[in-house]
């Protein structure tokens, strides 16, 4: 197949999708397809060039900081457009597109309405309305909260009409403060004090105006893959300092992840059922990453789920199959054949 993999994007996550990306087209190059790895939000200047087997591979790099995103926004002449030149033109001409973006349009729905409304049928992972329902926090708690789905209490903070005696007086402390839209822990703090609490909701506020203020829930972390409607094997997350952070989940080292999770028979296949609970409630497709905390008393507890899960052979998902004998290369085929069949029942 001729695939395009859409990556980098103007988001804080653009690191982290390009360094996705790239390993995504290399695999696929590597099962024999023919592969053009997009920037979507540069475009494509000149011809698309297809990459195959035995031509040179694509690399990137993920920084221990969050990109700088109006620099990149300047080198392409302060562009509003959020869809490059030559992008939408590029997947018309694939077999299928592989989105391997990660935060604000690539996991919240736009692009997908947008790949929709052009007739761009055969991409991987979850249509517009799962993608929106994932991504926008406050809308997954919601809806997990009608399936019955355990997660923590939560407030939806807007600064511009609430203030901190809100948080005091419906969350307490500890909690945790994350911008509402936000992925790969980006903007998220744990506070511990009120002075903490008035610097996490500024550091929120940096990458939206609205925030979710959430009860932090103590206990063991937990990721757990879905693919093809099937659980994979949990992978058990520790960081060595601190949570979960951008730095955490990005840089070697940081942390500590055991797959298969060292769990009960009866707690794997608790955690199986309530990923797929999540799964369905969030309208997700294809393949997702859903993440848990394990409390003392035993509860799942649903922290989020990930349409467009980080796709190096390190990150989460690729562990998890890999612990099946799904290799990366494969699970990347796998993603993209897929979405192949997705479009051939529109």
């Amino acid at each position: 197949m001729r695939i395009v993999v859409l990556a980098g994007g103007l988001s804080p996550e653009r690191e982290v999708s390009l360094t996705s990306g790239s390993l995504i087209a290399n695999a696929l190059m590597g099962r024999g397809h023919e592969v053009a790895l997009v920037d979507v939000y540069e475009g494509i200047s000149g011809e698309l060039t297809w990459r195959r087997a035995g031509d040179a591979l694509y690399s990137a790099a993920v920084n221990e900081a969050v990109p700088d995103l109006a620099a990149v926004k300047a080198a392409c002449g302060g562009r509003e457009a959020l869809i490059g030149p030559g992008v939408l033109d590029a997947c018309h001409a694939a077999d299928v597109v592989f989105i391997a973006l990660h935060g604000a349009m690539g996991e919240n729905g736009q692009l997908q309405a947008t790949l929709d409304n052009f007739d761009i049928r055969r991409y991987t992972g979850t249509g517009y309305i799962g993608s929106l329902l994932a991504m926008d926090k406050d809308l997954t708690k919601r809806m997990l909260t009608l399936a019955n789905i355990p997660n923590a209490p939560w407030i939806l903070f807007d600064a511009a009409h609430d203030d901190i005696a809100r948080v005091q007086r419906e969350i307490g402390l500890p909690c945790v403060v994350k911008p509402c839209s936000c992925g790969s822990s980006v903007g998220v703090s744990i506070v511990e004090t009120e002075e903490a609490l008035t610097e996490a909701l500024a550091f929120a506020r940096q990458y939206e105006p609205l925030v979710l203020i959430e009860k932090k829930i103590v206990g063991r972390e937990f990721s757990i893959g879905i693919l093809d409607g099937e659980a994979l094997p949990a992978i058990e997350i520790i960081p060595k300092s601190g949570f979960y952070d951008y730095k955490n989940k990005y840089q070697g080292g940081c942390t500590t992840e055991i797959c298969p999770a060292p769990l009960t028979e009866d707690e794997v296949s608790r955690l199986a059922a309530a990923a797929k609970a999540v799964f369905a409630a969030l309208r997700l497709e294809s393949y997702a990453r859903i993440d848990f905390i394990l409390d003392a008393q035993g509860t799942f507890w649903c922290l989020e789920a990930n349409t467009l899960p980080g796709m190096t052979p390190t990150s989460l998902m690729p562990q998890e199959a890999a612990a099946v004998g799904i290799s990366y290369p494969e699970l990347c085929d796998r993603i993209a054949r897929l979405a192949y069949a997705k479009g051939e029942r529109v």
